[in-house]
């Protein structure tokens, strides 16, 4: 689909596309589902922990810079999944139920 935005007066055409998730198939198995549930929460919760070390100083002799940003993305990631897969929050619960209403419809 394309779309025309006009930003201070100047007319930007755009091909808006929809964001592509994990698919699973018709008829998806139970433990496919509950993974991607998983997933998605812990892709969830990293981004969600991301601010809270956002304003962290990182000066010193062994910090900041360009390699901290990379590690520290790295660390978000892990600790994301570490809760999902500890209990999480509820988050893969409730979308594991919703995949399964889904399955059940088609």
């Amino acid at each position: 689909m394309t779309t025309e935005i006009s930003i201070g007066g100047a007319a930007i055409t755009a091909e808006m596309r929809p964001i592509q998730g994990p698919r699973l198939e018709k008829g998806a198995s139970e433990a496919a589902m509950r993974k991607a549930a998983t997933d998605f929460e812990a892709m969830f919760l990293s981004e969600m922990m991301r601010p809270m070390f956002a304003g962290l100083k990182t000066d010193g002799p062994f910090g900041g810079g360009h390699g901290e940003e990379v590690f520290r993305s790295f660390m978000l990631e892990h600790y994301g999944k570490a809760i999902a897969r500890s209990g999480g929050v509820g988050l893969s619960d409730s979308i594991y139920r919703t995949m399964v209403k889904m399955q059940e419809a088609k």
